[in-house]
């Protein structure tokens, strides 16, 4: 295949939680290269997740040099067109390591981790506003899901974090963070940055000022030294140093996974999406204003395209475990050799047969904030089979979708701003992997009684990134993103079941949520 000497590329790193890819786009946003890699998942104890940031290192770098061979073996000058990088990245996972060696000082704590509920207990104890004592200031809740509970267990229980951090020697960040410093450098001049996407799920950002907040540090007896600069989501952040594929290239993109499947998903205020992987997530835009919940959900950033550019603020509901539920039945119990075989195996019963599961293996999230939840399956009979519970599995997900969305009607007005189809029914946009399952997306429609819209190119989040970092160097116009590039094909999923049972299903599953209360063995 030849390619015109004037074609430009914009490379994307996507660092999931179960996996790295790198995927390279042209011009027209379409996918030229791509590849992926799965790495470790370390539980050392029950409700335990941690990953070794020299494997996630390792991962990016062979994903890099694997699509670019690709790309290059299928006719195309990547090498000669590509003109940034941008980076997405799990959220919330936080680690600290050496600026001597470069050497993380431990493993990642990830995002879904629940070792901190101790720490969480004791500040709602101490601080006067209990557990949303800094809501008003980052958004969040006080719980074990936000880095700077990973953070000060880091700081209290490892005792080469508190000697680097006293010597001078630790730098903190979350994943963005750890693959900008490495790849601009390291040891030798890395940045030290993160965006503001990333900053604001720490519990240490002002949302309003977007800097670091320091009655907060004060309160949490973190040390401002070792936080990374706070910069926007598309700006021209350093150039990628030598030993690495793309060496030469700017890094000009960086958005935590959610906020970029919003600019993926070209959401613009009023407009929601839900990205399902191993957990799911659901935002809102709500403007460029911060709208503090009262409906269990987090108010966070949504995206800031630039330096200059205004902020535009989000309602989130997070959801732990989505995909991962569907791994579990794959790796754990053996109902399924492949996660793409639930579809077919769920398909072949009409309904769950009376079964309810909540997979609450680390507790759980949005609107519900139990830590000490944990997973059930109820309502088995004799009659209940492998299918029901594949079933079941795929509803689980949908439930959840669902309570968040019912909690964002609730706050702000957003069901009278969400925009709406031409019936006049609410959208949800969708993407991420899972969404590839048609009957998943159906049972989402049913049972939110509404729309649901999947994309054509459904890996929204590395797309947002390197809009991100092509919007910043001119390859494309916030025009190309929101409006040209929005139109693309897309497929709708609209509600086929009766309004009614929906609703009877859905207070059945709340009674089942319920059941899971007061379950954590807080003697492991």
């Amino acid at each position: 295949m030849s390619t015109s000497k004037d074609e430009v590329f914009v490379g994307s790193v996507d660092q999931g939680t179960t996996s790295t890819r790198y995927i390279i786009y042209n011009k027209a946003a379409k996918q030229i290269a791509s590849h992926q890699v799965e790495f470790t998942q370390i539980c050392p104890q029950a409700g335990w997740v941690e990953h070794d940031p020299m494997e996630i290192l390792v991962s990016v770098r062979l994903c890099m040099a694997k699509a670019t061979d690709k790309a290059t073996a299928d006719g195309y000058n990547v090498d000669g067109g590509l003109k940034a990088i941008g980076i997405t990245n799990q959220r919330e996972t936080t680690l600290v390591w050496s600026k001597k060696t470069g050497l993380p000082l431990h493993n990642a704590i990830v995002w879904m981790d629940a070792r901190t509920t101790s720490v969480c207990r004791r500040l709602e104890k101490e601080l006067s506003g209990g557990r949303t004592h800094f809501a008003e200031t980052c958004g969040l809740p006080i719980s074990t899901y936000f880095s700077a509970m990973k953070l000060i267990w880091l700081i209290e229980n490892v005792a080469e974090v508190k000697k680097a951090i006293d010597s001078g020697d630790a730098l903190f960040g979350t994943i963005d963070s750890w693959l900008i410093w490495n790849m601009t450098g390291g040891v030798k001049g890395g940045l030290h940055v993160t965006d503001v996407s990333n900053a604001s799920r720490t519990m240490l950002m002002d949302l309003k000022t977007l800097n670091w907040d320091k009655p907060t540090l004060d309160a949490l007896k973190i040390p401002a030294k070792i936080l990374p600069k706070i910069v926007s989501n598309s700006e021209l952040i350093g150039e990628v140093g030598k030993g690495w594929p793309v060496a030469g290239i700017p890094i000009a993109g960086c958005l935590g996974d959610q906020h970029a499947a919003m600019v993926g998903q070209a959401c613009r205020k009023g407009e929601a999406k839900s990205t399902y992987g191993t957990g799911a997530f659901i935002l809102l835009n709500v403007g460029d204003k911060v709208v503090q919940s009262k409906h269990g959900l987090l108010s966070t950033m949504a995206f800031k395209l630039g330096p200059k550019a205004p902020a535009n603020y989000a309602l989130e509901g997070s959801i732990a475990i989505a995909g991962a539920a569907v791994q579990w039945l794959r790796d754990s119990l053996g109902i399924i050799s492949s996660a793409a075989e639930i579809e077919e195996l769920a398909a072949k019963v009409t309904s769950s047969g009376g079964v309810y599961f909540v997979p609450a293996f680390n507790g759980l999230f949005a609107p519900w904030w139990r830590d000490d939840a944990r997973g059930v399956c109820i309502g088995i009979t004799r009659f209940t089979n492998k299918c029901h519970i594949a079933r079941a599995t795929l509803e689980s997900m949908c439930f959840q979708v669902k309570d968040v969305l019912d909690s964002m009607h609730k706050d702000a007005g957003a069901d009278r701003e969400a925009k709406t189809d031409k019936r006049g029914e609410f959208l949800l946009r969708v993407d991420g992997g899972a969404t590839v399952n048609n009957l998943l997306m159906q049972i989402q429609a049913d049972l939110l009684g509404t729309s649901v819209v999947r994309p054509a190119d459904i890996e929204t989040t590395a797309l947002g990134a390197a809009y991100a970092a092509g919007l910043a160097v001119g390859v494309w116009t916030e025009k190309d993103i929101f409006e040209t590039n929005a139109k693309e094909a897309s497929t709708m999923f609209h509600p086929m079941i009766d309004a009614e049972l929906s609703k009877k299903k859905h207070e059945s599953w709340c009674k089942a949520v319920t059941r899971t209360y007061d379950l954590a063995d807080l003697s492991l």
